[in-house]
C-alpha cells in the first residue's frame, strides 16, 4: 500500500495536525482532537483495488465526531464505509446504535449520517469504501446494518476479513483486470457477512419485511437481466424459492408478476424521458429485459392499452392549456 502519511520523523507539535489533514482529505471532514498523553502518532496507507479505495489506518488515542456541518462539506455522501478492525478497539454510535467494535470484526458506517468515535488507545483498521447503491440495492436501506457489529464469530465475517487482509498485501501485483475481479469478491463477501448479521439482528417479524425489501431493491437494479426469474432471486438473497414466494404472498404480491410490473413501470418511464428519446422501442424493451420488441409491445399494450410507440407519441404531444378562471 502506498504510505500517505506517516508521523515518525516529525515534530511532536506537529504529528497530530499532519494526521489529521490527511485523514480528513482520505477519509471524511470531522472534529477530532487528541486524547491521552504523550504524543500523537499515526500513519496512512492507501490502495485503488479496482476501483474500491482501501485504506488502513494506524493512529493513537483521539475521539472523532462527523457533525452535520462537515458532511455538507465532503462529497462521500454517495458511500458507505466498512471498516475491519485490525488491532485496538473502538467504541461508535450512529442511528442510536452504540457498540464497542473489536478485532476482526466489520463495522458499516453511513457517510450521510452523523456519527461519533471513541479510541482510547491506538489502534489499526481497513476502511473500505463501498458505493451506497451497491449495498443498498442488496440490502435496503443503510440505516438498517449501520453502525451494527458484523461478529468476529461469523463465518462470513472471517472469510471477509481474511480476503481483504490478503488483498491488501497483494494488490500491487494484480493486473487491473484481476483487481477489478477481487474487489468486486470483496465487496460480495462483506455484502454477505452483513446479511447473515442482519438475520440474527432483526426480529423475526420484522424479518420478512426487510428481506421482501432486498428482493424488491434486487429486482430494480437487474431489470434489464432477462434471466432474472423468482428461482435466480431467491438464489441471490440465499433463501429457497418456497419460502421467498411465501413472503410475497402474504403481501398480495406474486414475484413474476411483480418482476414483469416493474419492467413495464419502468419502460413507460422511459418512453416519456425526454432524456431517453432517442432510443429505439427496441432499445427500450432489451434495457428492461424483455427477450423481444414482439413480446414488449404485446405485455405493454396489454397493461397500458397503447402500443409503446402509441404511448409515446401520446406523451409527446402538447397538452392544452388549462383555462383560466377569472
Amino acid at each position: 500500500m502506498k504510505v500517505l502519511v506517516t508521523t515518525e520523523n516529525i515534530p511532536h507539535r506537529k504529528k497530530f495536525d499532519l494526521w489529521r489533514d490527511v485523514s480528513y482529505e482520505r477519509l471524511i471532514p470531522s472534529e477530532a482532537r487528541k486524547t491521552g498523553d504523550g504524543p500523537f502518532e499515526g500513519m496512512l496507507e492507501a490502495a485503488d483495488v479496482g476501483g474500491v479505495l482501501i485504506t488502513r489506518s494506524t493512529f493513537g488515542a483521539l475521539t472523532t465526531e462527523v457533525t452535520p456541518a462537515n458532511i455538507r462539506r465532503h462529497g462521500k455522501q454517495h458511500t458507505l464505509s466498512a471498516t475491519i478492525r485490525l488491532a485496538g478497539t473502538a467504541a461508535s454510535t450512529q442511528n442510536d446504535r452504540s457498540l464497542i467494535h473489536n478485532p476482526g470484526e466489520i463495522v458499516v458506517v453511513d457517510r450521510s449520517r452523523p456519527v461519533r468515535l471513541d479510541f482510547a488507545a491506538p489502534t489499526q483498521s481497513l476502511v473500505i469504501e463501498i458505493p451506497r447503491d451497491r449495498i443498498e440495492g442488496l440490502l435496503g436501506p443503510a440505516a438498517l446494518y449501520s453502525a451494527l457489529r458484523i461478529d468476529a464469530g461469523l463465518g462470513s465475517t472471517r472469510l471477509a476479513v481474511r480476503f481483504f487482509k490478503e488483498l491488501v498485501d497483494v494488490q500491487d501485483t494484480l493486473p487491473p483486470d484481476t483487481a477489478a475481479r477481487m474487489s468486486s469478491i470483496g465487496v460480495d463477501l462483506l455484502v454477505a457477512s452483513i446479511a447473515e448479521r442482519m438475520a440474527i439482528e432483526t426480529p423475526k417479524a420484522l424479518y420478512g419485511t426487510v428481506l421482501v425489501q432486498r428482493a424488491k431493491a434486487h429486482i430494480e437494479a437487474n431489470l434489464a437481466d432477462r434471466t432474472l426469474s423468482p428461482a435466480e432471486l431467491a438464489l441471490a438473497l440465499g433463501v429457497s424459492l418456497r419460502r421467498l414466494q411465501e413472503l410475497f404472498q402474504e403481501r398480495g404480491r406474486n414475484i413474476s408478476d411483480w418482476i414483469w410490473q416493474r419492467r413495464l413501470d419502468v419502460a413507460a418511464a422511459r418512453l416519456t424521458d425526454p432524456r431517453c428519446m432517442h432510443l429505439s422501442i427496441g432499445a427500450v424493451a432489451y434495457g428492461c429485459g424483455f427477450a423481444g420488441q414482439a413480446h414488449f409491445s404485446r405485455r405493454f399494450k396489454d397493461r397500458h392499452g397503447l402500443t409503446p410507440s402509441e404511448y409515446r407519441r401520446f406523451a409527446a404531444q402538447p397538452k392544452p392549456a388549462e383555462s383560466r378562471t377569472a
